[in-house]
């Protein structure tokens, strides 16, 4: 126990804390243990929360080399399809693609039961973005097993693993992590037991993207992220612009990709006390097989893309959005009745020899040219039901609500190709970290987070071993660091008022309404003079009443300072020129308007390419955000003669910058 200006404070020394429990934590932190690094302990907020734990789609997708088949693939290949990505750097790329293999078989053999066929060939399928059929899954909740089969590999190893602690403050002396500051959320009341400081050399941040900076979101209760503390920290920030949105459903969140639209169901706005339904996708398509031609094809082109908005799947997207953000109202999926036809067939049927070839022929394939949306489901995916009965909605009897919400963040913390970030001794791994581009092979993110904390583990193991800064030394580099987390509680305590609630909801609408899909300059402009000056009163006009409170005081900071640093990003990004890409579309007055029924804000033009090969990388310092531009890292070039290669990995294993 340490003291902070009269405050006690527990003090925990070790070479390397883990910052998550999901699939890339858990690995970090097994690779490290295995690659002779012991000295490390896991922290994380709720060991059974998280997106690797708790998210999951239709078939949830890991993108690796070709393991199958007769169709030829390299390293090469692999890193040439994630570096066309957009604006991704290439040593990154090669990184992914040469250990994407290892990483598979370590999650084989660990007990991931991904399937093989007799010969014993893993074998693929194609999913977005993809050329060849290099992706495989074991079914909706792949990085759940994933992340289970790797913490019974970390309890085997006994490796230390602390829940119950929030990382609050990322403690650093000059340019280098000396440690960091948690909150003890099993102890809120005792201010002895309240805060726990980690004494440390490394960090592996392996917290998830910033899931709770939007309103609308796919990401699983729970999950918000910590990437604002990181910025906090001087920690930069690279392709901050660049999401993935989509469809999904709000209780539970859950994608709602596959086959739950290839299906068919009827999309039903409401207002907001779920009454005057009215289908109003027959408001926009001329004709009923139009219509369900694009409802059908939303489900394996699933992301929100601004190239499918014209004569593509991604209108559906827009025409959600039109209900719910501009209109106030609610959408849902009916799956109890087909969708009402403009030709009024008086028995609801479907004229399935009318619909896109792709669709009927899909559909004769599946035996599904019959019934309802539901009874198509259940012939075709019945674990798809089964899904939302077991959460307590039945598509049976009733509606499903959706909305079109963040997915995941291409972007995050900037990193080497050892995954280390700007600051000493800091390592991002996983949705944290910005290794993808503005577009991604579907499952390419479960490769990158296993391969991430692997190199990341194995550099630290080779070059960063040995004690943390001396304890003096550490307690006078962050008395004022950890004060100030202190001073932040005290001063917005209240003896009765809470609005904590009021904030967080007010934020994360203002974000999904103005810095989602949809991006209007002079909105995001306002909204982020709004998020500047919350920052600048935060401690002033936030209030709560009880310390078990204390965790939400902190992580709406956290999402007001992420906020604040993308909707910068997108602003830069747009004052630099950018347009429309990706799953963002940003409205412009002379660009084209897909469709005259639209609303004008949804004029954009596409990005030409010409930012394609550039890199936009942010810092957060004095308060103000510094945006700049770089080239992308081209894939490297390499010296591939073995016996130079041997020499080296003799000497060091090849582990060097």
């Amino acid at each position: 126990m340490e003291n902070y200006q009269g405050h006690p404070v527990e003090v925990i020394s070790v070479n390397t804390v883990v910052v998550g429990s999901g699939a890339a934590g858990f690995n970090a932190a097994d690779t490290l243990f295995q690659s002779g690094q012991k000295d490390v302990v896991l922290v994380t907020e709720h060991i059974k929360a998280g997106t690797s734990r708790n998210t999951g789609s239709d078939k949830q997708t890991y993108y690796k080399l070709s393991l199958s088949g007769d169709t030829a693939d390299s390293v090469q290949d692999l890193a040439e399809v994630l570096f066309q990505g957009q604006c991704v750097d290439g040593d990154l790329a090669l990184c992914e693609a040469a250990a994407s293999a290892e990483c598979f078989f370590k999650l084989v053999q660990l007990g991931v039961p991904f399937p093989r066929n007799k010969y014993g060939e893993y074998v693929g399928y194609k999913t977005d973005h993809d050329p060849s059929k290099r992706a495989t899954s074991v079914g909706p909740y792949t990085s759940r097993v994933m992340t289970e089969c790797l913490e019974k590999s970390v309890a085997k190893k006994e490796i230390p693993v602390l829940d119950k602690l929030q990382v609050i403050r990322i403690l650093t002396q000059e340019d280098r992590v000396v440690g960091l500051l948690c909150l003890n959320l099993a102890e809120p009341d005792d201010p002895a037991k309240r805060y726990v400081a980690f004494h440390c050399k490394n960090v592996i941040y392996a917290t998830g993207g910033p899931a709770g900076i939007y309103g609308d979101s796919a990401y699983p209760k729970g999950h918000y992220g910590a990437t604002g503390i990181a910025f906090r920290a001087g920690v930069k920030g690279k392709n901050l612009t660049e999401w993935q949105y989509g469809l999904a459903s709000i209780k539970p969140r859950w994608n709602v990709s596959g086959t739950y639209m290839q299906v068919l169901p009827k999309f039903v706005s409401t207002d907001q006390d779920g009454e005057d339904p009215r289908e109003f996708l027959l408001d926009f398509f001329d004709s009923d097989h139009e219509m369900l031609s694009k409802v059908f094809l939303k489900g394996y082109q699933w992301p929100f893309d601004v190239r499918k908005i014209q004569d593509g799947s991604s209108i559906i997207d827009l025409l959600v959005y039109v209900e719910t953000i501009l209109k106030g109202r609610r959408v849902f999926l009916d799956f109890r009745e087909n969708p009402r036809n403009k030709s009024n067939k008086r028995d609801g049927s479907i004229d399935y020899e009318a619909l896109q070839e792709e669709v009927r022929e899909y559909l004769m394939q599946a035996g599904a040219c019959f019934g309802t949306p539901i009874e198509r489901l259940m012939h075709m995916n019945q674990p798809a039901v089964d899904f939302y009965r077991e959460r307590g909605v039945d598509l049976e009897k009733e509606m499903l609500e959706i909305a079109l919400c963040a997915q995941h963040n291409n972007g995050g913390l900037s990193i080497d190709h050892w995954w280390q970030t700007n600051v000493e001794g800091f390592f991002a791994v996983g949705e944290v970290s910005a290794s993808h581009g503005v577009y991604r092979p579907g499952g390419s993110a479960l490769n990158a987070g296993q391969v991430g904390s692997m190199r990341a583990a194995r550099f630290i193991a080779a070059n960063r071993q040995g004690e943390p800064l001396e304890m003096e030394a550490f307690l006078s580099a962050t008395r004022k660091l950890v004060f100030e987390e202190m001073e932040l509680a005290a001063k917005t305590k209240s003896e009765s008022l809470d609005n904590l609630d009021e904030w967080w909801d007010r934020a994360t609408k203002r974000m999904s309404r103005t810095g989602a899909a949809i991006r209007n300059e002079p909105l995001i402009r306002e909204a982020l003079q709004e998020t500047k000056a919350e920052l600048l009163n935060f401690s002033k006009e936030v209030h709560y009443h009880k310390e078990n409170r204390l965790k939400k005081l902190y992580r709406l900071h956290d999402v007001l300072l992420s906020q604040y640093v993308y909707m910068s990003a997108m602003v830069d990004y747009m004052k630099d020129g950018g347009q429309s890409r990706g799953s963002a579309l940003y409205s412009t007055d002379y660009g084209i308007l897909p469709d005259k029924k639209l609303p004008e804000q949804f004029r954009f033009l596409l990005e030409d390419g010409s930012f394609a090969d550039r890199i936009q990388e942010v810092v957060l310092k004095d308060g103000n955000v510094e945006c700049s531009w770089r080239p992308v890292r081209p894939i490297p070039t390499r010296d591939d003669f073995f016996e130079n290669v041997w020499r080296g990995y003799r000497e060091n294993g090849n582990v060097e910058i």
